[in-house]
């Protein structure tokens, strides 16, 4: 397995890591390409054409909006979410945006950014073609990229190649599926995450892994702290309130009902994963773990580990990540963790496996429990649809991600309470969620032409 902890990780904003990361991502690229091939400087227009699954939910999903700040050369990890209405409104009321931060050209997203509506580029639901001009009007780039899912965004001749976004060429200990990693940690008496760990330091300084997994955590729980500060509605005109600020007060000022209610952790689980998906949603800054749409799973089941676990600790934190990356890393091989893929089933039910089998891992399971851990977690979302009302990332994925998180704690005490021996393994749990995602009807993936979309009336 050549890709990194770091690239199921990413620091971003909301509110969807395929629909706004990926955009916004194609557009540093496709800044990079115009330098590297002498013409930016030729430049004096932009298009961008958006497909599939863009052009269906984008607007929900904030893609124009991604792409334009994308195009003004600020990246997802940097950006400051605060600024992107003030950049956003500035560009449509001067029709001017200010390319890579360097150059002023023309830009009407009425006119440089067409949705294109039941049309689809051939590689994947998420496509989108770049276009350059020049004075003249003459194309002088134009290249096709497609958002992938959880940030990965392949050029078109990546696409062509099979390629998968990011990764690295060599590492010590190279597995493709479960059952070669077990057997690797087997032969060298290894845990998941010590392995995962020694092809991470084959590339990056010791320290240098040890401080971004923290920088992963501090983004994940800041995200947690600010989400329930917040009050208000969710922008995009379901008038959705916000509900961890009162949630968490009600549970912070009557802690004694905690003495009779023995599950009210679960309370604060749900706390935890609302909080962090009513940021995302709002487009505030959140990892993409391994999406955003599924951003709130690892945290709250983090968070319950930190909050709840008796001696938990920062190396456990470490080793939580890296567990849970090692369990993303199949999935993004093997199968997809793009909605418009494969449904909700490769964003809930993805991040739901990777917290279940990192959960185990610190609570002292063996490497068979961990991979029983992530297999139940995902046996139990199979075949969940991507329906989201009125293309926004919040009915029902908030409360979803919290129905994602309390599941991983169960899938990992079960296997906790087992011998490591089951009946279906990660990897046939994995293929079968490919071939689901392969079978269900496109109006269930990310499209908001079936399911709840459509049997809710969006106002």
């Amino acid at each position: 397995m050549l890709l990194s902890i770091f690239d199921l990780f990413k620091i971003g904003i909301g509110p969807s890591s395929s629909h706004t990361v990926g955009p916004m991502v194609a557009a540093n690229r496709f800044l990079d390409e115009l330098h590297a091939n002498g013409q930016f400087d030729k430049t004096q227009a932009v298009k961008v054409h958006l497909y599939g699954s863009l052009a269906m939910t984008g607007k929900g999903h904030a893609t124009d909006i991604a792409v334009m700040v994308g195009l003004m050369g600020e990246q997802p990890d940097t950006v400051d979410p605060d600024m992107v209405p003030v950049y956003v409104e500035q560009i449509r009321n001067d029709h001017q945006l200010n390319l890579d931060g360097k150059k002023q050209i023309t830009f009407d997203p009425e006119v440089h950014l067409p949705f294109n509506f039941g049309e689809s580029l051939p590689k994947h639901p998420n496509g989108m073609r770049f276009q350059a001009f020049d004075d003249a009007g003459i194309i002088v780039h134009d290249n096709i990229f497609y958002s992938v899912g959880g940030g990965f965004v392949l050029s078109d001749a990546e696409a062509t190649k099979g390629a998968v976004s990011g990764g690295r060429t060599s590492v010590p200990f190279h597995f493709n599926n479960a059952a070669e990693l077990l057997v690797l940690c087997k032969e060298h008496q290894m845990s998941i995450a010590e392995l995962v760990l020694a092809n991470e330091y084959s590339h990056t300084d010791k320290d240098e892994v040890s401080r971004k997994l923290m920088q992963i955590w501090q983004v994940m729980d800041g995200c947690i702290r600010r989400g329930c500060e917040q009050t208000g509605e969710l922008p995009g005109g379901l008038h959705v309130k916000r509900r961890a600020h009162e949630l968490r007060r009600e549970l912070i000022e009557q802690p004694e009902k905690a003495l009779k209610d023995h599950l009210t952790v679960m309370d604060w689980v749900n706390l935890f994963a609302i909080a962090v998906n009513e940021e995302n949603a709002a487009g505030g800054r959140v990892v993409t773990a391994p999406t955003n749409g599924a951003a709130g799973v690892i945290p709250a089941v983090l968070a319950y580990y930190d909050r709840f676990v008796p001696g938990s600790n920062e190396e456990g934190i470490k080793t939580f990540l890296t567990t849970a990356a090692a369990i993303g890393m199949l999935y993004k091989t093997n199968a997809s963790i793009s909605a418009a893929e494969v449904g909700c089933q490769g964003e809930i039910g993805v991040a739901c496996s990777m917290a279940a089998g990192a959960l185990c891992a610190v609570l002292g399971g063996t490497i068979t429990q961990v991979e029983n851990a992530a297999e139940i977690g995902m046996e139990h979302n199979l075949g969940l649809t991507c329906d989201p009302i009125g293309g926004l990332v919040q009915v029902p994925c908030i409360e979803r991600n919290t129905m994602g998180a309390v599941k991983a704690i169960n899938a990992a005490r079960l296997a906790l309470r087992g011998t490591g021996e089951h009946h279906v393994s990660l990897d046939s749990v994995i293929e079968t969620m490919r071939q689901t995602g392969v079978d269900m009807q496109d109006k269930y993936k990310e499209t908001s032409t079936g399911g709840l979309a459509v049997n809710v009336v969006a106002c």
